[in-house]
């Protein structure tokens, strides 16, 4: 079982950063891919970022987010974080964190563990 706890949502001004974290309990937070989804206002939740336990570098929705926000983890910390940076008012949403036993997944169907979500909020 893993609990994971979100942080680091908020407002922030178009053109702005916000680092979220992820915290996960358990001991077997390495073995996991981690990613972030998030859900706009009336819209389904979409994927953002995984990251795999051995990859250097992760996967992104490439029409969104790619080249913005960078997905890195710290596997002493049981962390996972999402860089966001030149936000802008289409990234308002809920994010969530999620962990996955299938390596570098980026279907939200696989993956079996949620946080609770964080809101973050780009004013224009």
């Amino acid at each position: 079982q893993v609990q994971l706890v979100e942080s680091g949502g908020g407002l922030v001004q178009a053109g702005g950063s916000l680092r979220l974290s992820c915290v996960a309990s358990g001991r077997t937070f390495s073995s996991y891919t981690m990613g972030w989804f998030r859900q706009a206002p009336g819209k389904e939740r979409t994927f953002v970022a995984a990251l795999g336990r051995w990859s250097a570098t992760g996967s992104y929705d490439a029409d969104s987010v790619k080249g913005r926000f960078t997905i890195s983890r710290d596997n002493a910390k049981n962390t996972v974080y999402l860089q966001m940076n030149s936000l802008k008012p289409e990234d308002t949403a809920v994010y969530y964190c999620a962990a996955t036993s299938k390596y570098g997944s980026r279907r939200e169907d696989d993956y079996s563990y949620w946080g609770q979500g964080t809101q973050v909020t780009v004013s224009s």
